[in-house]
């Protein structure tokens, strides 16, 4: 029967940025746990070049002397101890680029498996190395097609159970269906519900998820769930800009993500917040209406969760311009970018769009004003924190 494979073993750089006044906290608060000795630097292999309007990536060489200032920690450990030897990290084809850096900066090698689809379309997957007695992190985002990853990731967890793991986390760098999180509507389904559900069942003991798009999501499960946030990895980013704090306006496209952007704004010199109000007609449809707040000759910087369509965010741009904000940036950690979200996205309404690799960006829509900034750090400082038992809120603090 025929079948298709996907090949890992390349990686992006990590874009990594100065400190600022911008940033209100301080590093030292940050603690993250460096576990690459300077003797051990990690370089990851590049099979092919990878090719991007915002210059070439490089090979990353992670240690304690070159990593973001929130990934620095005072006493550096070794990698290798008898502990990571029960440590397995498998892809699946959703994200492989990610997994490959997950796995570059915790030191590891990816494990081997084998994931194909049969002509029925049908999926295949057997994990070519034991897993008796280990702990299995899963990395899969169930980002488009979102049927097709969610159902590898479920036969995955399955492979995974069959073959005696000791515990399975699926990582979940972008949760789909999350937005079906309630009823809106008589006679709707809750799929985030029934997605935890599935997930659940299939034999995962723990998820690991960034950026969900509600904190209800996580009580959908019954297994435990570290929640994660993209903000730091923009937050340092938008240091690097130095722009003057005092020129500095948050923006919430909606009223649902007032909270997200006043946790933002704090942490931006606590600047002020400005709202943008609007009214959905249907799904994927956003007409603003007014703002609430002053952007007059202000730089906005537009925070949400999600890029879908863009039209919610670019209709916000356009509200911004016509109220004076002087520049229009959009921050999202997942760039799921369904049509016509590139035209919205590239009409000269941003100076910058800035995103992470939660889901990967497709080469034909990247656009001179896109910035992609990697999670890998944060994801496996998180995956080493679980796996040692350790706090992962602590990292947020």
């Amino acid at each position: 029967m025929a079948a298709a494979t996907t090949s890992l073993g390349f990686s992006l750089s990590t874009s990594s940025s100065s400190s600022s006044s911008l940033l209100s906290r301080s590093h030292n608060n940050l603690m993250f746990s460096n576990r690459i000795s300077s003797r051990n630097d990690v370089r990851c292999r590049l099979i092919e070049p990878l090719r991007s309007d915002n210059g070439r990536p490089s090979i990353p060489v992670f240690n304690e002397h070159n990593l973001p200032g929130f990934l620095t920690s005072r006493h550096p450990v070794n990698m290798v101890n008898e502990n990571n030897t029960r440590l397995r990290i498998f892809s699946g084809t959703a994200n492989p680029l990610l997994s490959q850096e997950i796995a570059c900066y915790m030191g590891l090698e990816l494990g081997k498996i084998k994931i194909k689809r049969f002509a029925d379309g049908e999926i295949y997957v057997q994990l070519q190395e034991s897993v008796r007695g280990c702990d299995v992190y899963l990395v899969q985002p169930t980002c488009p097609p979102a049927n097709e990853n969610l159902m590898e990731l479920l036969i995955m967890i399955d492979a995974c159970r069959r073959a005696s793991a000791k515990t399975i986390t699926a990582v979940i760098p972008y949760f789909g269906y999350a937005r079906a999180d309630r009823k809106t509507q008589g006679r709707e389904s809750i799929a985030a519900k029934l997605v935890a559900n599935l997930i659940t069942e299939a034999g995962a003991n723990r998820v690991l998820a960034c950026d969900l798009h509600s904190g209800q999501s996580m009580g959908y499960f019954d297994i435990p769930v570290d929640h994660v946030y993209g903000q730091p990895v923009i937050l340092d980013y938008l240091a690097s800009k130095t722009i003057c704090s005092d020129d500095l306006v948050v923006v919430s496209p909606d009223v649902g993500g007032v909270a997200r952007a006043r946790a933002f704004a704090k942490k931006l010199s606590d600047a002020p917040l400005a709202i943008v109000d609007k009214r959905r007609h249907a799904h994927n449809v956003a007409e603003v209406m007014n703002l609430i707040g002053d952007v007059k000759g202000k730089v906005a910087v537009m925070v949400d969760d999600m890029i879908d369509t863009a039209g919610t965010i670019a209709k916000g741009a356009e509200l911004l311009h016509r109220e004076g904000a002087r520049e229009v940036y959009a921050c999202s950690t997942h760039a799921v970018f369904s049509p016509p979200a590139i035209k919205n996205l590239s009409s000269g309404l941003f100076q910058e769009v800035i995103i992470t690799n939660t889901i990967p960006v497709m080469e034909q829509n990247y656009f001179p004003q896109l910035t992609v900034l990697s999670v890998a750090n944060l994801l496996g400082e998180t995956i080493w924190r679980v796996h040692d038992d350790c706090s992962v809120s602590s990292i947020f603090q």
